[in-house]
């Protein structure tokens, strides 16, 4: 039994279709977390197919609830030896709102269909396509050797679209059933289609609602203009004092004193590509004297994500009483979010505003974390993933968008390296959300081979 022999056995399970007919029958299942009539099917994925694969592996799997969480969490965990390594893996089954009607013809997202080289469906890349990678290749080092070689854990959850309600405290109740030698798990986007991905942790994000209430009601501006106040003008002076013209950051507490020599270094390998369909970078946008990778990986950014003063859809000719706009800082390692409001509200008030009023949005606040990307785990799975692809895997210290890792980092005192199996222009939380096939593919081998390295006795 050889490593040959289970990439040879990965690749016959995608090639034959085996991979593709499990994939199509979890993506079939609606399991929307923002619409409460799909609660029951939360809980029938986990227990119709999560729950039977594992078992099937020989994994004992135990049912986790929590009050505040939308459903229940499966835990699944096979023991082979004491001595051996583990790891932890995990998942989320839930997916963002299918929005059926604004898909093209011809794709949905209850059917995994392939069209223009491209396979569709919700949750193949977010994040149904990325666990059941990880649980086939499982599957798979297992019936080929035998044995796993190391122990393995994983927890999939039913709610991380809607926050992960209930993760942390289910991790904390648990901290001693889930502890191993690291959280190897998969989310998120690749650094581009073509290229094997490491990351280490995600930066933090919190949103922000900027509101000026000036009065009742609108007044006609021909009368009242020159007199009174606009709030949807002092609130854009507002907003260009936290970040100038070109995106830079002007609140000294929103950005990190420096950037850490260990990630320059993993990040000067790393150019951003969002691929024929992605966006074009424009050089001149964000902190000045950063590398792309740097700014979106290393640094932190301030985005309007909305704002309305008065009626957009049929304006008058009346001063607006109200603006308001939902605003969101990225933000990494080094900033204290203790203080992210606070030295907002000194800011708006040095620069005289104070009459914009801070308001919270009520979504959860993730915190920034990212282990040390020179960490022995990091370079053995570098090392694994560049065995079987042939290609050298990118670094990244940390996700540019958010995931609760911290509940891992923090509350379990986990290290947390990440291999996703998606790339930018997935459409993720869009109507037509894809994957290319070869994508899915080099993912399945390149986690068969690495929990193959794993049951050789991980890094010395």
């Amino acid at each position: 039994m050889t490593r040959e022999l289970a990439l040879s056995n990965a690749s016959t399970c995608f090639d034959t279709g085996a991979f593709k007919a499990t994939l199509a029958r979890r993506i079939a299942m609606p399991t929307e977390s923002q619409n409460p009539e799909r609660k029951q099917v939360l809980a029938d994925y986990l227990e119709m197919e999560i729950r039977p694969a594992f078992e099937a592996m020989g994994f004992h799997c135990e049912t986790l609830t929590h009050p505040d969480a939308l459903a229940p969490f499966l835990y699944a965990e096979r023991q082979e030896g004491q001595h051996l390594p583990t790891a932890l893996g995990y998942g989320h089954g839930d997916v963002i709102r299918g929005l059926e009607p604004e898909w093209k013809e011809g794709v949905g997202p209850w059917a995994l269909t392939e069209a223009g080289g491209m396979w569709y469906g919700r949750g193949i890349a977010d994040n149904k396509g990325q666990h059941t990678i990880n649980m086939e290749a499982l599957r798979i080092v297992l019936e080929t050797r035998g044995k796993l070689g190391f122990n393995a854990k994983f927890l999939i959850e039913m709610g991380e679209e809607t926050g992960s309600p209930g993760l942390r405290q289910i991790c904390a109740a648990h901290r001693d059933m889930l502890q191993a030698d690291l959280l190897l798990a998969s989310d998120g986007p690749r650094l581009n289609a073509e290229r094997p991905t490491i990351f280490l942790g995600s930066r933090g994000s919190v949103n922000i609602d900027l509101v000026i209430d000036a009065r009742a009601g609108g007044h006609h501006s021909g009368n009242w203009g020159g007199l009174i106040s606009n709030p949807g003008i002092q609130l854009a002076h507002a907003i260009a004092s936290i970040v100038s013209a070109n995106g830079q950051i002007r609140i000294p507490e929103w950005v990190p004193t420096e950037l850490p020599d260990s990630v320059r270094r993993a990040l000067a390998d790393c150019e951003v590509d969002g691929g024929a369909d992605g966006p074009t970078i424009e050089p001149e946008w964000g902190e000045p004297g950063l590398s792309p990778a740097e700014r979106v990986f290393g640094w932190c950014s301030f985005e309007v994500l909305a704002y309305k003063t008065g009626n957009p859809a049929t304006p008058v000719n009346a001063i607006p009483p109200r603006a308001w706009a939902r605003c969101q800082l990225r933000f990494v390692v080094g900033i204290d979010p203790e203080q992210i409001l606070p030295a907002l509200r000194r800011h708006l008030d040095r620069q005289g505003f104070p009459m914009v009023r801070i308001e919270s949005t009520g979504e959860t606040m993730f915190q920034a974390t990212r282990i040390d990307p020179e960490d022995k785990w990091v370079k053995w799975t570098a090392d694994s993933l560049a065995r079987t692809t042939g290609k050298k895997p990118a670094i990244l210290p940390n996700l540019g968008g958010s995931l609760p890792n911290d509940i891992f980092t923090d509350v379990l005192g986990l290290r947390t390296v990440w291999v996703p199996h998606s790339y930018p222009g997935c459409s993720q939380h869009a109507p037509n959300e894809h994957l290319p096939p070869d994508v899915l593919r080099e993912g399945l081998l390149g986690m068969t081979g690495l929990y193959w390295d794993l049951g050789e006795g991980g890094p010395t």
